[in-house]
């Protein structure tokens, strides 16, 4: 299995920051936030001075989370879309970061669910086709409160795309919060369906109140309610090794040192896998 640092636990600092303290806390791996990354570009550097430094290191970039929005339908937003994958790629092979993770969240909010599935999933194939050329993949998350919130529905927008190239990541708390989606069914998964874990905690929205992320996420593993190791077991006995990225949405623990941060996410999620 491929121990990586989740971007998104040490929100406040930027790309190289991220490198260097996933080296100093035993990560094999970094999980990209795409925020940090597109920074780092528009200020002038380049993906292959960032190559170079994941080198330095020995960590290895495994996925760029996320191209977002991606059910954008109305012509120039989704001329954008595409302009946007198209970027992300090409970054993420000058970097040989293999993944790049999709995420739909609420603009076909109220339409059938057969429109949202033909609408998404036409995006993703497109999408999938750029990543073709890069040699990039895709590992599509459902979002708790959007329309597409589970596994199931996840699994019919892939095939319905119709591509090779696109995936599964299995996150802990938008499957369960979405309460659509069990243990059980990820364990019946093959196992090459799923190219990232997402390993997290948390509680679920109450009915009628507004979902706040930030608060529904901030929750150290095995500090929420989610029951993370009948999760953990299910992803094992689909014989999946690849990435578990300890992914910690939390402004309160932003607010840690760090290197605090780092060290904590990755012992919380050792103590469940090894």
């Amino acid at each position: 299995m491929i121990i990586t640092m989740h971007g998104l636990s040490t929100m406040h600092c930027n790309i190289q920051t991220d490198i260097r303290l996933a080296k100093e806390t035993g990560y094999d791996a970094l999980e990209i936030v795409e925020i940090k990354l597109l920074r780092y570009l528009d200020c002038g550097f380049k993906a292959e001075d960032l190559a170079q430094l994941f080198k330095k290191y020995s960590i290895r970039p495994v996925c760029i989370n996320a191209l977002k929005n991606i059910e954008r339908v109305k012509p120039k937003e989704r001329k954008e879309l595409l302009a946007e994958a198209e970027r992300l790629c090409k970054a993420a092979e000058v970097l040989g970061c293999q993944t790049i993770q999709l995420v739909p969240f609420c603009g076909l909010k109220g339409r059938l669910w057969k429109e949202v599935l033909k609408l998404t999933a036409k995006n993703a194939a497109d999408i999938a086709d750029i990543g073709k050329q890069y040699g990039v993949r895709f590992q599509l998350e459902p979002i708790a409160w959007s329309p597409i919130h589970s596994l199931s529905q996840s699994l019919q927008v892939i095939e319905e795309a119709g591509r090779d190239n696109v995936g599964m990541v299995i996150d802990f708390w938008h499957l369960w919060a979405g309460e659509e989606t069990t243990p059980d069914e990820v364990a019946k998964l093959d196992a090459s369906q799923i190219y990232g874990i997402h390993f997290c905690d948390g509680i679920r929205h109450k009915k009628g109140t507004k979902w706040v992320e930030e608060e529904l996420r901030g929750f150290l593993p095995g500090e929420g309610k989610i029951p993370v190791r009948k999760w953990v077991d299910a992803v094992k006995s689909t014989g999946f090794d690849g990435v578990w990225s300890s992914e910690l949405l939390s402004p309160k623990h932003w607010e840690w040192d760090l290197l605090e941060i780092a060290h904590e996410t990755k012992a919380r999620m050792e103590q469940y896998l090894m």
